[in-house]
């Protein structure tokens, strides 16, 4: 996560790792009840399935729970839980992966006959971005999940999850270079991906009002 995320103290949230820090099983379900939806949310858009999510978290809250005395509060209690639920997802993730990579060049622009790309004329706008915007949510959600896994776990952690560069590299077992290399494929997929649906769209709701 971004260390920017500074911890802003509370006197709930001290009460909180006291409490889990005391081995109280009031404090873990507190824990569980305050943020379990939003790691299933973060899970969601790692696993493929519900059932991966969940277990995912499950093993998030797992970890954190074996792992409480070692949190040293140097950040909010959330960020760490979010680090942790990313964490668990790419180990999921990375136990199945026995098949090879799937390629990415399908679902990037053309060539003309010029030899130029065929890109869109409007810039990145960042997928974080697109999915603030609630008419288009559901359009870029199931686009990022046509990325492969490799180009489409680049492009959550890095637009979504705002890990940088090397944290990327670092927690996928890449290089700088090659996490900037797929970013940038995926995210010129993913614009291609987006542009193909709402010109398709676009089609669609003209014929309709003809």
């Amino acid at each position: 996560m971004s260390p920017a995320r500074a911890r802003v103290d509370s006197p709930e949230e001290d009460a909180l790792l006291a409490g889990l820090r005391a081995g109280e099983d009031s404090a873990y379900e507190t824990l569980v009840r305050t943020h379990s939806g939003r790691m299933l949310a973060v899970a969601r858009r790692f696993m493929a399935n519900e059932d991966d999510a969940r277990e995912a978290v499950q093993e998030a809250f797992v970890s954190a729970f074996r792992a409480m005395g070692r949190f040293e509060g140097d950040a909010r209690l959330s960020t760490w839980l979010h680090r942790i639920v990313v964490n668990a997802c790419l180990m999921k993730l990375r136990t199945r992966r026995r098949k090879p990579e799937e390629s990415i060049d399908e679902l990037l622009p053309s060539f003309a006959e010029n030899g130029h790309l065929q890109v869109s004329g409007a810039g990145w706008d960042g997928a974080d971005r697109l999915l603030e915007r609630g008419e288009t949510r559901s359009q870029v959600r199931e686009a990022i999940e046509q990325l492969p896994d490799g180009y489409r776990t680049v492009l959550l952690l890095r637009d979504i999850e705002e890990f940088d560069t090397e944290q990327t590299a670092e927690a996928l077992g890449l290089s700088k270079a090659a996490v900037k290399t797929r970013l940038h494929r995926a995210r010129q997929a993913l614009r291609q991906l987006l542009d193909e649906h709402f010109s398709l769209s676009g089609a669609s709701d003209g014929e309709e009002s003809i």
